[in-house]
């Protein structure tokens, strides 16, 4: 994952995947545990497979490298536990993404799984984020679970809360595999939980003896990091951005009954300046977006192939 960082100005992350899910009516999403118990459904995993399959081949046609993550994003220990689904869940999800992998054999140097986790509670309540103590020995489970399924690395997303994160990534660090955390932020540039990104970003750091390998934003729009008043020291450690098709704040969008969309290419430009001008790399899509907005990055970019 660091030769991967390292060697490339630009890798392609997948665009959202749950809102397709929601949206397309062709599958139902769990209760509790959202997208992961498809992987069990013959419906379910066609449906998944589609959706990465879409983002694969675009990120192939243009040479570029592809993060994908296991559907995992809500299966925690006690939304497992509680739900009658399968325990070893995490790890059949991480074995369902090697398999769709599999089918790119041209490609496996370049195709990377991440392991994929969030915050306990609902990533847009940050009073609700645990403290890093009970954080670390909550997601433990999830995070061994994600590791001993032989993912490339392990990815936390939509984290409003630094004292989460922390522990989150204090977990993460004792499986000695890459790891990056992700921030849910405000239109200020600032966690939900008021901190600014810079002391996140060294706050996480200073509390795990092995660093994230980068951190990123999420469920944001790309202007709402804020880039010119960001201290400089935050694009040292800010290395992607999966970014919302909508400008609006998380309160509108959160429950929307219609799919709420900027054109395409005002939200491309938007990603390509964080790319070009900060050196952001790792480059995808969260709520509303899908295949259109990955590919006007993967086309636009210009980069020079692998």
């Amino acid at each position: 994952m660091e030769q991967l960082l390292e060697s490339h100005k630009l890798i392609l992350m997948e665009a959202a995947v749950v809102e397709q899910l929601r949206r397309s009516g062709d599958v139902q999403l769990h209760a509790t545990l959202i997208n992961a118990p498809l992987i069990y459904d013959e419906a379910g995993k066609k449906a998944l497979t589609n959706i990465y399959q879409a983002y694969i081949d675009i990120a192939l046609q243009a040479g570029l490298p592809f993060l994908m993550c296991t559907p995992t994003w809500r299966a925690n220990r006690d939304r497992v536990m509680g739900s009658g689904v399968n325990v070893a869940i995490n790890s059949d999800a991480a074995s369902f993404m090697q398999e769709l992998r599999e089918t790119e054999r041209s490609a496996q140097g370049i195709i990377k799984i991440g392991g994929l986790i969030a915050c306990k509670n609902d990533c847009y309540r940050p009073e609700e984020a645990l403290p890093a103590t009970e954080s670390e020995q909550f997601h433990a489970w999830q995070i061994n679970q994600l590791a001993d399924a032989g993912v490339d690395f392990l990815i936390a997303q939509t984290l409003p809360s630094v004292e989460e994160a922390k522990g989150i990534a204090r977990a993460m660090a004792s499986t000695a595999l890459p790891y990056i955390i992700s921030f849910v932020i405000g239109r200020d540039g600032k966690l939900l939980d008021g901190t600014a990104l810079d002391v996140a970003i060294e706050s996480v750091d200073a509390f795990t003896e092995i660093k994230p390998l980068g951190y990123m934003v999420n469920c944001a729009y790309p202007d709402f990091v804020c880039a010119e008043k960001q201290p400089a020291r935050v694009f040292k450690r800010l290395i992607g951005y999966l970014a919302n098709a909508s400008s609006l704040d998380h309160t509108a969008l959160d429950g929307a009954g219609q799919l709420q969309r900027e054109h395409v290419a005002d939200w491309g430009e938007a990603m390509l300046r964080l790319n070009s001008l900060y050196r952001v790399k790792v480059m995808g899509g969260c709520c509303g977006t899908d295949e259109e907005y990955l590919g006007y990055i993967a086309r636009e970019a210009r980069i020079d192939p692998v």
